[in-house]
């Protein structure tokens, strides 16, 4: 009988469902007999109220982030955190026993730390589903509590440190690996540069890339706006991604900049724009620094979202792949500086932060555990 893999993830951003699907491809290269089923979490078809939980994550981003902030310091504590992980957990272990009862699987992994405290949740309860191996693939560059749950079998996470901290914090799994974030492996296989500007019709100029995430956040019309200064001309590729107000916006600045701006809202072509570039501006989204890693693609990162993406940007800035643009600094001038010597040291230290392997080595440890 093929075994069945349930991959639990969360439209909340992109990089989740990215983390997911990297590592299905993984899985399927490696073993082709076995059955996937990737469901989002948070959408609004796998549930309503998972769905308004993520419409309230949404509006707090956006409206009130310091709000934001003081709950994920609140829920990163232990008393915090272990109230936040019983909430969630009991709220939507409903939805997860549905699941379970539909897709009957023989591993669960998850990208996302709701329905990972759900699955806990289920395991601790006894049952049907006390021995359903449970597996979490962290998306952030830092260890915070929502992710910890003593029943879960294996735990992939992004650096050593985050491994030693959990070991400190006396949360043991069957196995613990500091595998690195997953990106795709198509990432390795991609053209040269050049190759790639000339299959995009693009220009052989200094190429900067601008992206918001999947959600279009990051003020990119402002960004544009400050770049339209720079006396050298550039060519701007400018990804808005689902935010049809803000694509609308960046194109109507791109017709009067004296770069050269080319815009897309949500695009299939990221890697290759990545790959096409010299230099990346955009928020510190976990995944997004991960495959700029592998690309060896300097950045320039800016208003992260308070909590984890901050966290993301000083890892990124402390290794040297980034330079964070904290508030009042000027970002025509960090541009300018980066293009005009930093480029080459700060690729080198993309590199040297990169796991290209990572969707592999879970891959391999999950159907080890599966056999």
């Amino acid at each position: 009988m093929k075994k069945r893999i349930l991959i639990l993830t969360a439209s909340i951003g992109s990089g989740h469902i990215k983390a997911a699907q990297a590592i299905a491809e993984e899985l399927w290269r490696q073993e082709p007999e076995v059955e996937l089923f990737t469901v989002d979490f948070m959408s609004r078809e796998t549930s309503l109220l998972h769905w308004l939980v993520k419409q309230l994550y949404l509006i707090m981003l956006a409206w009130v982030p310091n709000l934001y902030d003081l709950c994920y310091k609140f829920s990163g504590g232990e008393s915090g955190g272990g109230l936040a992980q019983k909430l969630s957990a009991h709220a939507m272990l409903p939805v997860l026993r549905r699941l379970i009862e539909k897709y009957r699987p023989d591993l669960v992994l998850c990208t996302h730390p709701f329905p990972a405290g759900a699955c806990s949740l289920l395991k601790e309860k006894g049952g049907a589903g006390e021995k359903l191996p449970l597996a979490v693939v962290m998306t952030d560059y830092c260890l915070h509590q929502i992710w910890l749950y003593p029943q879960v079998e294996a735990y992939f996470m992004a650096t050593e440190a985050m491994k030693a901290e959990m070991a400190g914090r006396g949360i043991g799994a069957r196995l613990s690996i500091s595998s690195g974030i997953p990106v795709s492996m198509g990432l390795q296989s991609l053209p040269a540069k050049g190759e790639l500007r000339r299959e995009l019709g693009l220009e052989e100029l200094p190429t900067v890339l601008l992206m918001g995430g999947g959600l279009g956040l990051g003020g990119l019309d402002e960004t544009l706006k400050e770049l339209d200064k720079l006396p050298e001309r550039l060519q701007l590729l400018v990804v808005a991604g689902r935010n049809e107000k803000l694509l609308a916006r960046v194109k109507a600045l791109g017709e009067t900049s004296h770069h050269s701006v080319h815009c897309w809202g949500y695009t299939e072509k990221a890697h290759e724009l990545m790959g096409a570039s010299d230099l990346l501006i955009t928020k510190p989204g976990a995944l997004t620094i991960s495959e700029a890693f592998v690309l060896g693609l300097p950045m320039l990162l800016h208003d992260p979202i308070p909590g984890p993406e901050t966290e993301n940007a000083v890892y990124a800035a402390r290794h040297g792949a980034a330079l964070w643009l904290h508030p009042g600094e000027s970002l025509k001038k960090a541009v300018a500086e980066i293009l005009q010597g930093e480029l080459e040291a700060m690729g080198a230290k993309a590199r040297g932060c990169a796991r290209p392997e990572a969707a592999a080595v879970i891959a391999e440890k999950l159907l080890e555990i599966l056999s």
